[in-house]
């Protein structure tokens, strides 16, 4: 689908609620056992901090996986993230019920994806988008595909690229100046 610039700056402004994927977005897809059979993942600082800018914007973001995983809870919790619903295949009723929660229209809410089963949500939200490295089928069916891939600050890509659509993103950086 990938839609115009100018139509994106415009849907941009209407976003209150980023939610995302896990494995694939914040993490590069791979799942690690060690000898224990503890799970680990790995997950981009850079990712970390443009949640943090995109919360001291005001707005709201949520973590939506069809695994369940300790360690996607401690990365939630670090980032301050409330909005966490793990161990769903069929996320959208999952999604329509957190924006219902959160008392936002489905017009407000981009969603990051990178394989088919956030199709049904990419569809359903105001911005869809595809990380660099999605499968074929959700880049062809997102609104927007990230330059970089999965795990890789992809999700910090799309937090700066919607806060500088809504004039936002110089005035959250400047403590850093």
């Amino acid at each position: 689908m990938n839609t115009s610039k100018a139509r994106l700056v415009e849907i941009f402004q209407d976003i209150r609620l980023i939610l995302s994927d896990v494995d694939g977005v914040l993490t590069d897809g791979g799942i690690i056992f060690d000898n224990n059979g503890i799970e680990t993942k790995k997950f981009h600082v850079r990712d970390g901090l443009g949640i943090r800018l995109w919360q001291r914007a005001g707005h709201k973001f949520g973590l939506l996986t069809a695994r369940t995983s300790h360690i996607v809870q401690v990365r939630a919790d670090e980032l301050g993230i409330d909005v966490v619903r793990q161990g769903f295949h069929d996320k959208l009723p999952v999604a329509e019920e957190m924006i219902n929660q959160l008392e936002l229209s489905t017009k407000q809410v981009c969603y990051i994806g990178d394989d088919l089963a956030d199709l049904p949500v990419m569809r359903a939200v105001g911005m869809s988008v595809a990380v660099a490295d999605a499968a074929d089928d959700v880049t062809a069916g997102a609104d927007h595909v990230t330059q970089r891939a999965g795990g890789n600050a992809a999700v910090r890509e799309v937090v700066e690229t919607i806060l500088k659509a809504q004039n936002r993103w110089e005035d959250l950086i400047q403590r850093y100046r």
